[in-house]
């Protein structure tokens, strides 16, 4: 290799390396700025990080195997079990641990389910019109007339109670709201000029919805996914709690409070103060966090913060 070569690939390599730093530099500031602005927000995404780093790394933050008996039953908080344990000698701060990763794994897939689901929905109602938005509105009416517990149970209990049915089921819960916000952005997009530019000059219909209206409903859909995901964490919740969840010995945290452990929350209130802090954190930390986000993504939020 010749001076002149390697002197261009130094350069180019100096350049590869100012690019990146600028692209760092870039997140570093608008993290730091996301913070000032919303600090509500920031301590909701505190809340979320730790979360998934919980869940991601169980092995190796738990002490012990979360269904294992290492000690005497109802044994109390110390040192080699910080959260105590239930009454069958497990250690609680294993299965709290562990019960994250339970809980994101369904709030995620039943997020996902719900969100996608929802988002095709209030599209194709928006966009198509006419008697398919009438017949579309009118299912999600009769969805949203149900209390989302109650509709969730109904589901659970029609499908079954296995995790694959929970997680659907409490998809379908999230998808009549996500269905009636994504319909009326596109209903408001679909009128703007450059969509009847887009038709005037030939467009196809799913051209028009894949390039020019689907882009732009990227940030609401963002934003209904992230209040969402504690929605669904609850309600995972609140079906382990009744049973109908995940099912014993798994380390739920709705099934942790409920069952053989309920009756020793009053000689032994760490069985119940411990998940039930794991679920309120849970749920309020994607609520901040999804709040903050509608207040950044959403412009007619923008403008008067």
């Amino acid at each position: 290799m010749d001076i002149s070569t390697r002197q261009l690939s130094d350069q180019e390599t100096a350049a590869t390396w100012e690019q990146s730093g600028g692209r760092r530099s870039a997140v570093l500031r608008a993290v730091v700025s996301f913070a000032r602005r919303k600090p509500l927000g920031a301590a909701g995404a505190g809340v979320v990080i730790v979360l998934v780093l919980t869940a991601l790394l169980a092995p190796l933050i738990a002490p012990y195997d979360p269904n294992e008996s290492v000690t005497r039953p109802l044994s109390g908080m110390s040192w080699s079990h910080p959260f105590g344990a239930d009454h069958l000698g497990r250690d609680m701060l294993s299965r709290v641990v562990y019960g994250a990763r339970i809980s994101l794994q369904i709030g995620l897939i039943a997020t996902g389910i719900g969100v996608i689901s929802g988002s095709a929905i209030g599209l194709l109602s928006a966009y198509a019109g006419g008697v398919t938005d009438l017949a579309l509105q009118r299912l999600m009416d009769v969805a949203m007339c149900f209390p989302t517990l109650v509709l969730a149970l109904i589901i659970v209990a029609v499908l079954g109670t296995e995790i694959h049915w929970v997680m659907i089921a409490i998809g379908i819960v999230i998808i009549p709201a996500t269905a009636r916000v994504v319909r009326s952005v596109v209903l408001t997009l679909k009128e703007l000029p450059y969509i009847e530019a887009a038709r005037s000059i030939g467009a196809r219909s799913p051209r028009i919805v894949l390039r020019h209206v689907l882009p732009n409903v990227g940030a609401p859909i963002i934003v209904i996914a992230s209040a969402s995901l504690g929605t669904a964490i609850l309600s995972e919740a609140a079906l382990s709690f009744l049973g109908l969840g995940a099912q014993p010995p798994a380390p739920a945290w709705g099934s942790m409070l409920s069952g053989q452990g309920r009756l020793y929350f009053e000689v032994a209130p760490w069985l119940g103060i411990f998940p039930g802090l794991a679920i309120s954190l849970t749920v309020l930390g994607f609520n901040l966090f999804g709040d903050a986000l509608r207040d950044v993504l959403d412009p007619r939020l923008r403008g008067g913060r």
